[in-house]
């Protein structure tokens, strides 16, 4: 999933080895969504994804042997809450590629973006502009379009609802993340995030009536690889995102479910022309949703390339910019 994160101005070069760093990771991040779709004929959602975080946190904590100590309660609260999130997300996510491609994963998941601008209204009063409202409006036309019309109306499955679920979790996550933003040490909190997210999965298993599958290198060597994926993309955001302004971190970030559709349709996946629009809308809609429209500014005030986008907030402290995506 995409992550939108604060920067600072840095002069000079177009496209730096910050930014390429950037479409690295957005590649990786396009990849987990058909990695996930084959674990997922080996192992159930909850497994999977409590031992993917699991593994996530000891990785993180590896490298940052020292992000445990000092940990105020403030910081475990906003660690455990975050992560609460994140399991409903990834748990989501994770249960709706049982029964849908992975280009339909990623194009549905990517709704969280604009998304954000609501949950900002509803949770900490702020309310959307219009470049939100028209980000919202492209990309649930666009949902609709891609779960393509039933007999009955739009034919959206339980993989498509679980999918749309996985998206409403996440950007809750991001409106979250920014209201602890300068409030918490986003090292510890990552840590605790990710920690949390992989024992809920792991605890929820019985009460969902899941079971430890059959051991399989495949949905080993996935968890354990992707949780791995998880820690890297953590520590290149957090690199990168020092520099890279939040607008074209953005629009690298939308590539996302492009490069899972464009892997998806080497793997076999084959989206109709209609699912195909309304993939483009979503994508569309993430990007409108992120620009700042002209309007009137303080006497003096110019625009700044590195001020906070529309609707964006501090990415995560985890996975995500300071925290990752969603997949």
């Amino acid at each position: 999933m995409l992550r939108i994160a604060s920067s600072r101005n840095r002069p000079g070069r177009l496209f730096g080895r910050q930014e390429l760093a950037l479409v690295a990771i957005t590649m990786i991040w396009g990849t987990t969504f058909l990695i996930i779709r084959i674990a997922m004929r080996h192992s159930g959602p909850l497994f999977f994804v409590g031992l993917r975080f699991s593994a996530a946190g000891l990785f993180t904590l590896l490298v940052f042997p020292n992000a445990l100590r000092h940990m105020t309660r403030r910081d475990v609260a906003a660690g455990a809450l975050i992560g609460v999130t994140l399991f409903l997300g990834y748990g989501l996510q994770t249960y709706g590629l049982q029964t849908i491609t992975s280009s339909a994963s990623a194009f549905i998941t990517a709704l969280y973006v604009p998304l954000v601008p609501l949950f900002q209204w509803l949770l900490l009063r702020r309310p959307p502009k219009l470049s939100g409202l028209i980000g919202i409006a492209c990309a649930f036309t666009g949902l609709i379009l891609l779960a393509g019309p039933g007999a009955g109306g739009t034919r959206l499955g339980r993989g498509e609802l679980a999918t749309v679920g996985a998206a409403v979790a996440a950007a809750a996550e991001i409106v979250l993340i920014s209201r602890y933003a300068g409030r918490v040490n986003l090292r510890q909190v990552t840590v605790v995030q990710l920690l949390v997210a992989g024992l809920l999965a792991l605890c929820a298993m019985p009460a969902t009536g899941e079971g430890v599958p059959r051991f399989s290198w495949i949905w080993l060597a996935a968890a354990l690889g992707l949780g791995a994926a998880s820690a890297l993309i953590q520590l290149t955001m957090n690199w990168a995102q020092e520099t890279v302004p939040p607008m074209r971190a953005t629009v690298i970030y939308t590539g996302e479910p492009v490069w899972a559709g464009v892997l998806g349709r080497l793997a076999g996946d084959r989206l109709p022309p209609l699912a195909l629009g309304g993939a483009a809308l979503i994508v569309l809609g993430v990007l409108v949703s992120e620009l700042r429209l002209p309007g009137r500014r303080a006497a003096g005030s110019t625009p700044s390339d590195d001020e906070p986008a529309t609707g964006a907030a501090p990415a995560p402290a985890a996975e995500f910019a300071t925290t990752e995506p969603t997949a």
